[in-house]
């Protein structure tokens, strides 16, 4: 470990460590300018060892809105200044981009500008062509933006040619059909880029698409590993990156891919310093690649979201929070435009606001009712306090419905946070009672139980999903899941039982399985392993009738009624909060039954409320 967390030098620049905090949006932004919170946020990973952080993504251009919070580079010089001088000694780059075709034209008003008039694959939108004025504009707004994060004091800038950029629909034959210089030189406008930037920043960072996941037209491995020599004297590290608009959920996918995904794209790349970026997490990973040669630093952007001390924990040899990488709240690019935050680390975006929990109580005696994550995480906090700390919990094992929930098909590495979390409590001392039930607790969170159901159950056979994951033995026969939340759990049990060899069908009133997917990025790729995998798929549908043998569904939309055939029914829906003990603050799923994000979030919030008390008294 002592590589990933020792110093690097770039351009003559020493960075702290070998550890990049990358760009990506947050929604932290006021206006189109960065604000406070991205301020707090930067700093905390500074603060935990993060050697280089590439702010977020700004646009060079006022053609380019792709977001509403996205930063526009012109406007951002004196918050670009105060986060270099919150983030000594790390290194500074300001991350610069345009989104082309793949932006927005909700909020300018205006025309997607683009190689060529071929539609968004995901938007459908028709952008204009640009015209050779409007490509001198896009290079001019490169470099009056390197000029400007210089004057702001930053280190350098990270060129962004990846997934959700004009510069990678100008290399790729998937979107640039032109028949001019640009068209018949397609590296032509990145290298002028490049050339503009190279004189005003110190660094020069470029993250590039060196796979679209097309060959049939995109760019490839080959192709772009051609680009990088190319342009290696142009640069000082490459983040060899995959995907694009054919393959969205490929830069950033969720826990279904495994980590460290682009090693050998990064492997491929030669010519100048490179970083290796996809989902990696672990140290241990990160600390291998560095060893072995593929890359010169790690990108552990997710990793820092969900641990900011990160490199100190590397340092000291303490294991840091795990990412599980579920996406549930790291991902920001959607309609509600919610601030990034993480499941396991709920004080991720919310540095400004949320208190510290290090600190020095009056001790006292705290009894928690519960040892799912939100008793773990409060019994963790409280510890950390100084308090002496009962956790009492039900059953035979701590994790509660974090445990159950690694169970779902392609989830497993929820338990990695379960895990840890159980091992902070034991490490603090907590006094932990197995198979003890209490009446009245300090702070109650015991959890859940099976909520209601909207269809009436004759002869047939119902499990609840909760049983099932428990070990439940289902009955021989054709399984139907009812799936009234439209989520990851009836779409991951569906994968598991239908590995099993088990012959699967999901009833949903929604016009797409796993309709919540859209949130996390996994709602194609979810769909496309449910009809690789054989499992029937029921949309548009209210389950109504259970029977012996069959059960009976109606057309959401017309009414119109149909029987499948059904040994049981696996209820996937909605749950309740369990009702069994009393106390003075409730955390978690027995105050309202959500994610493990909420829980945690509770269960530290109900720990910092009595530690106020135990100031006050």
């Amino acid at each position: 470990m002592t590589t990933l967390a020792g110093p690097v030098t770039l351009a003559g620049l020493r960075a702290p460590s070998r550890v990049l905090f990358g760009p990506h949006e947050t929604n932290l932004g006021r206006d189109r300018e960065f604000s406070e919170r991205h301020v707090a946020y930067y700093a905390r990973r500074a603060a935990g060892g993060a050697g280089v952080i590439v702010t977020e993504t700004a646009s060079v251009h006022p053609s380019d809105w792709p977001y509403e919070r996205a930063p526009l580079a012109s406007a951002c010089g004196p918050s670009w200044k105060s986060i270099v001088d919150s983030c000594r000694p790390a290194l500074v780059l300001a991350g610069l981009g345009h989104a082309g075709a793949q932006g927005s034209s909700a909020y300018s008003q205006s025309a997607l500008w683009a190689p060529s008039r071929v539609p968004d694959v995901a938007t459908r939108e028709l952008p204009m062509e640009m015209e050779p004025g409007d490509i001198r504009a896009v290079v001019a707004g490169f470099r009056e933006a390197a000029l400007l994060a210089a004057e702001s004091g930053l280190d350098g800038v990270e060129i962004d040619a990846g997934q959700y950029s004009l510069l990678r629909q100008f290399l790729s034959g998937l979107t640039n059909l032109r028949d001019d210089d640009y068209g018949r030189d397609r590296v032509r406008l990145l290298r002028e880029v490049l050339e503009a930037v190279r004189g005003p920043a110190r660094i020069v960072g470029l993250r590039l698409s060196c796979d679209e996941l097309a060959p049939w037209a995109g760019i490839t491995p080959e192709q772009g590993a051609a680009v990088v020599r190319e342009l290696a004297g142009l640069v000082d590290y490459v983040v060899p990156v995959r995907g694009s608009g054919m393959s969205a959920s490929a830069t950033r996918p969720d826990l279904h891919t495994e980590p460290g995904f682009n090693l050998g794209l990064c492997r491929a790349v030669t010519g100048t310093r490179k970083v290796l970026q996809g989902s990696v997490v672990d140290p241990v990973q990160a600390a291998r690649a560095l060893d072995e040669g593929v890359a010169d630093l790690v990108e552990m952007t997710r990793a820092q979201i969900a641990d900011p001390d990160l490199v100190a924990k590397v340092r000291a040899g303490q294991a840091p929070r795990p990412c599980v990488l579920s996406n549930q709240k790291c991902r920001v690019r959607d309609v509600r435009n919610p601030i990034v935050s993480c499941v396991g680390e709920p004080r991720s975006g919310h540095e400004t606001e949320d208190p510290v929990l290090e600190g020095a109580d009056r001790p006292r005696d705290v009894l928690i009712a519960g040892g799912g994550p939100a008793g773990l995480e409060a019994a963790r906090v409280l510890a950390m306090r100084g308090h002496r700390v009962e956790l009492a919990e039900g059953s035979d094992r701590l994790g509660g419905m974090l445990r159950v929930a690694a169970k779902v098909g392609g989830r497993a590495r929820l338990a990695a946070l379960a895990d840890w979390l159980e091992a902070e409590v034991r490490r603090l001392g907590v006094r932990i009672s197995m198979g003890t039930a209490v009446r009245e607790a300090d702070i109650v969170a015991t959890g859940s139980v099976p909520g209601p159901r909207s269809y009436q159950v004759s002869s047939g056979t119902v499990v609840d999903v909760v049983d099932l994951l428990s070990g439940h033995k289902l009955p021989a026969g054709p399984v139907v899941l009812a799936d009234p939340a439209g989520d990851h759990v009836a779409v991951g049990v569906a994968e598991l039982l239908a590995a099993q060899g088990e012959q699967v069908a999901i009833v949903s009133q929604d016009l797409v399985i796993g309709k919540q997917l859209s949130l996390t990025g996994d709602l194609a790729d979810a769909n496309a392993r449910l009809r690789r995998a054989g499992v029937r798929l029921v949309k548009r549908s209210l389950l109504r009738e259970v029977h012996a043998g069959h059960a009976v569904v109606e057309d959401a939309h017309t009414g119109a009624r149909q029987e499948i055939e059904c040994a049981v029914v696996i209820h996937c829906g909605h749950r309740l909060p369990r009702e069994s003990a009393f106390g003075r603050e409730r955390a978690g799923d027995c105050v309202a039954p959500r994610t493990v994000h909420e829980a945690i979030l509770e269960g530290r919030r109900a720990a910092l409320a009595l530690c106020e008390e135990s100031v006050l008294t």
